[in-house]
């Protein structure tokens, strides 16, 4: 019988997809073969996480479930100054009030990740050491080892210039730099890991240990996610998917992942769930309506990790319920017959339900669709004036339109009369 070889963390990571870039791919694949401590931080502008925090925080988890210490670090410090990373514009400034507020309700979710328990991993908070600073010394001390054409030339300073950058922002890169200094010394934290657009910041806070320290340390960044048809990963027409359940709902949340583009199921449950990659290729096989089996896996999962098995289930059977009561109805479901040659230019969908009936008119059509009420084959519609062409339809040549919960309406290719 052939014995498989362990995956190491760091073939888990490329695997997985969450390696964009490292400072020493070598040293840190060495690294993570034996016990490090890592961290990732997190600025608390909003009292919950949402779907595109996922992939730091799936990476701590994946750190503490291969014996590492992993450190989640709110910024409780660095977020009253914002992060110009990543923004067009200047953060709104949060009050310590609401900083301090955000960040207690995000200690909660970190638990659903990571075992805070014996020291497995450590939950701080830079506002500790930051808020204690001075400024003279700090700039004595730490801004003297910092070369301000350095700093412009990171990418990310570079794009805000072209928008403006506030002095108060500059300051960000020395401040995440003393984190990492920080950390190190006083944690013994050798690896800091973020999203792609943390590279330079994690850079300086390389450069700043070796300056203070003579010693090295490294860095991993996180690739931007974007869901196969280009938009950045939990936005939707309604705002971010949250995982506080007052947010976003447990149903809602499950929603989410099982209208997963077909395109991102395999890439999406190697991201955001810790099924076996061997499975995850095993659902990445499946084509059609079997693809179906595969978003219903990865729906469950990702919202077990955050809402529990019990929420994961009732949201599960109340999805499954819906789905199977429209399969029911299919005989029954109004249809029109519209050309082939009509699809092929294009409608906008907007029109569709108005034709269909679905709708009065084509301004209560897109008051419909604008308030998340349309849905094009059981996925919420984005834009009111989506265009639906023949890729839309079905191997049967069918569109299933549908307005609030109950009102369905299906349209049905023929050939050009």
């Amino acid at each position: 019988m052939e014995v498989r070889e362990k995956k190491t963390l760091f073939e888990v990571f490329k695997e997985r997809g969450f390696i964009e870039q490292v400072t020493d791919e070598e040293r840190i694949a060495e690294l993570l073969e034996g016990r490090v401590t890592c961290y990732i931080g997190f600025d608390p502008t909003a009292s919950s996480f949402h779907v595109g925090n996922l992939v730091p925080i799936m990476a701590l988890s994946h750190m503490q479930r291969s014996g590492h210490r992993p450190i989640a670090l709110i910024g409780g410090g660095t977020g009253l100054v914002g992060d110009p990373s990543g923004k067009d514009e200047m953060r709104q400034i949060l009050t310590y009030e609401e900083i301090q507020r955000n960040a207690e309700a995000q200690k909660k979710q970190f638990s659903r990740f990571l075992d805070f328990s014996e020291g497995k991993a450590l939950l701080l908070n830079n506002a500790d050491w930051l808020t204690k600073l001075n400024y003279i010394d700090f700039l004595r001390e730490i801004g003297v080892h910092f070369s301000v054409n350095r700093m412009l030339a990171t990418e990310s300073i570079k794009i805000r210039l072209e928008t403006g950058l506030s002095f108060i922002e500059f300051n960000y890169q020395l401040l995440q730099a003393y984190d990492f200094w920080y950390l190190f010394k006083h944690y013994q934290c050798l690896i800091q890991m973020g999203g792609s657009d943390q590279w330079g910041n994690i850079v300086a806070g390389i450069d700043l240990i070796r300056r203070l320290e003579g010693k090295q340390a490294y860095g991993i960044t996180f690739p931007l996610i974007k869901t196969a048809d280009g938009r950045k990963m939990g936005k939707t027409e309604k705002g971010a998917i949250w995982l506080d359940p007052n947010k976003t709902s447990p149903y809602e949340y499950y929603q989410f992942w099982i209208n997963t583009d077909d395109r991102d199921v395999e890439r999406f449950l190697s991201l955001f769930t810790f099924l076996p990659m061997e499975e995850i290729k095993e659902y990445g096989k499946l084509k059609g309506a079997e693809i179906r089996k595969a978003k219903e896996v990865l729906a469950f999962e990702a919202t077990k990790i955050v809402h529990g098995q019990e929420e994961a289930e009732r949201a599960r059977d109340a999805s499954r319920v819906l789905f199977s009561e429209i399969e029911a109805r299919e005989d029954a479901i109004p249809t029109t017959f519209i050309e082939t040659k009509k699809m092929k230019e294009g409608i906008p969908i907007f029109k569709l339900f108005e034709i269909a009936g679905l709708s009065k008119s084509s301004s209560e059509a897109r008051r419909l669709i604008l308030q998340g009420g349309g849905y094009l084959n059981k996925k919420r519609i984005d834009q009111f004036d989506q265009i639906v062409t023949l890729n839309d339809f079905n191997e049967r040549g069918e569109i299933l339109l549908r307005a609030g919960k109950k009102k369905f309406h299906r349209f049905k290719l023929i050939e050009n009369k």
